[in-house]
């Protein structure tokens, strides 16, 4: 699903007075796949991934020690969120066979996916929603937060979002959901889990540069939360050309690092003084690094045993992505490319959603 490709990845302008926070849920069915379970559901919490569900065990994991007392307090929180995962893995395996049908298709391996989630800005209180559904590796049906309606990103789809967008309650619900059930849970996690997602860890800034005619990295690493804006800036102006802003990108110990590269190309040696990397993380001071030769770390005069550690770094943020990525859409590569058809899919919403683990929709033939 394409909009899948980028769902860890937030963007955020400059000026970090504000968190965005986020809670997401995504859930996978599959068909085709020996070695990956029929159903998987992950919960995350400003991408930190808080629960865990597959078919094979059929029970929830919890992934956050912090968790451990929210569901002794919440004494039903087990049962009820794994009678609704349940039954949105029966769910989805009764859609993958429709929509098979649907998209005139016989055996292969297919996958249908749900993300939904909300998002609440804790200075002006304002939250957002959405809710996406995908088949294949493609855009299926969204919630248009602005409208309150359904959209069809196909032709298959389109009976649906007629269907649904005659339920006018419905409609509402699904609003109020957004808006005040899953914000109110956000805020939930975030209480409990205060400690390890609000706090603020300050990040180390380092320039890096591989030889001498590449460009000067700006490297940020070490820093919590994710929400950090890193630029490059001459004469106190910040640079929009001759940047290459890179992703944020997780490390192995819950932190986070990013790198953006200043091409030098253009800049003479003398004009160096005038260029700074700035880090931006709320919380903190601006951390200002000057493009000065004396403080880049380079390939080609740094121990071996140093270079060693800067990129290690790198690699296992890099692998930390991958996982993450692998976790929360499972086995997203795998996706085959499907055969159109014009004939409709009958899905239909479930009725009672629940606002930890909504069950994603019901089914009539």
């Amino acid at each position: 699903m394409k909009a899948l490709t980028g769902l860890l990845l937030l963007v955020f302008g400059h000026g970090v007075s504000s968190v965005l926070h986020s809670k997401q849920y995504f859930y996978t069915g599959s068909s085709g796949l020996t070695t990956f379970p029929e159903f998987v559901a992950v919960g995350m919490v400003d991408g930190v991934q808080f629960n865990y569900y597959d078919s094979n065990t059929q029970r929830i994991v919890l992934k956050q020690d912090w968790m451990e007392r929210y569901a002794r307090e919440d004494a039903d929180y087990l049962e009820r969120n794994t009678g609704n995962y349940l039954g949105s893995q029966q769910a989805f395996k009764v859609n993958i066979g429709i929509l098979k049908k649907n998209f005139n298709q016989t055996g292969g391996i297919h996958m249908f996916q749900l993300m939904y989630g909300c998002e609440w800005d804790d200075e002006d209180d304002s939250t957002d929603g959405y809710r996406q559904f995908g088949y294949d590796g493609e855009d299926f049906i969204s919630w248009d937060m602005k409208t309150m309606t359904w959209v069809a990103a196909v032709p298959q789809a389109v009976p649906t979002t007629q269907r649904w967008n005659e339920n006018k309650a419905r409609l509402q619900y699904r609003k109020n959901y957004i808006t005040k059930e899953c914000v109110g849970g956000l805020k939930t996690l975030l209480f409990y889990g205060k400690s390890t997602l609000q706090r603020t860890e300050r990040p180390r800034v380092s320039l890096l540069q591989r030889s001498p005619s590449s460009p000067v990295v700006c490297h940020a690493t070490g820093f919590y939360p994710d929400r950090v804006v890193v630029f490059w800036r001459r004469d106190g102006q910040e640079l929009h050309e001759q940047v290459d802003p890179g992703e944020v990108l997780p490390n192995h110990d819950g932190t986070f690092q990013v790198s953006v590269d200043l091409n030098l190309t253009a800049v003479p040696q003398e004009d160096w003084g005038r260029y700074e990397c700035v880090v931006q993380l709320k919380g903190i001071e601006d951390i200002s690094t000057p493009l000065d030769p004396a403080l880049i770390r380079t390939n080609w005069d740094v121990p071996s045993e140093v270079q060693s550690g800067l990129t290690i770094p790198i690699i296992i943020g890099f692998v930390v992505l991958l996982l993450a990525a692998a976790a929360a859409v499972v086995g997203v590569l795998l996706y085959k490319k499907r055969n159109g058809s014009d004939t409709s899919s009958e899905n239909t919403e479930g009725q009672n959603p629940a606002p930890e683990a909504q069950p994603l929709i019901t089914v009539c033939s």
